[in-house]
């Protein structure tokens, strides 16, 4: 267990890709914080499963993010998975919601980094692992914010890289396409109704349609190359956007 004593954090890990990386985080040893929402009752699971620790705050706000590296203290490996969609036309999109998602999908990213950085840097070891995107070097209609989101966390992902470069700090973009998680179930209902589509339309000439292998993509996929990340021969690797899109940007 190449991880043992090592502390990560991962956001958005009471479900989907989040979870699924902080499984394979510790199944390597890594002592892991979970945080994100859902019922008492999966949480506790969850908690018992990893003896992990969960923090339950709101990354939409700054404060937010700041109670939650608080009570995650130091942090040797930073995930930043939290995010969220909507789908409308610029025209119609609620400005709230622009908003929340850039402020969920980026800037808890940044004002996570800035807390986590001076403790990796004073070890002379760190990871920092953004999820991004398949969104994050294509656009797709209907989805304003969260593109302009995740372009964003990838060009905030370079910056780092450049920054930490000659620290023993790597700051890396894992760009995902269309993993089945509950963000791309319900955003189904939404797409839909924008575009005038049943849910099978939806998920095989919208979704699917994106990507060559006709396949979604898997959460411990996302998860492997995390882990990969992480490891002592990947310490050369930064400023790297890793797309798992099954084929979608090598069009």
């Amino acid at each position: 267990m190449f991880l043992e004593g090592k502390r990560a954090l991962v956001t958005g890990s009471t479900s989907g890709i989040g979870l699924a990386i902080a499984r394979a985080l510790r199944a390597e040893g890594a002592l892991v914080t979970l945080s994100g929402f859902g019922d008492a009752e999966t949480i506790a699971a969850l908690k018992d499963e990893l003896s992990a620790p969960h923090i339950a705050a709101d990354l939409s706000t700054r404060a937010g993010v700041e109670e939650m590296m608080g009570a995650a203290g130091p942090v040797d490996i930073l995930v930043n998975n939290a995010g969220m969609q909507h789908v409308a036309p610029v025209e119609s999109f609620p400005v709230e919601m622009w908003d929340k998602i850039i402020a969920l999908n980026l800037t808890s990213a940044f004002d996570a980094c800035r807390m986590a950085i001076p403790h990796m840097k004073a070890g002379g070891w760190g990871r920092i692992i953004n999820i991004a995107s398949a969104h994050s070097l294509r656009a797709s209609p209907f989805k304003s914010a969260y593109v302009a989101a995740k372009h964003g966390l990838y060009g905030f992902t370079k910056t780092l890289a450049l920054e930490l470069a000659t620290s023993g700090v790597t700051a890396n973009c894992i760009s995902p396409g269309y993993v089945w998680t509950p963000l791309v179930e319900n955003q189904i209902p939404d797409t839909m109704a924008a575009r005038g589509l049943t849910r099978e339309q939806v998920m095989n000439d919208v979704l699917l349609a994106k990507q060559p292998t006709k396949r979604f993509v898997q959460v411990e996929e996302v998860a492997a190359t995390a882990v990969f990340l992480c490891r002592d021969e990947a310490g050369n690797m930064t400023g790297a956007n890793l797309s798992i899109d099954g084929g979608w940007t090598a069009e």
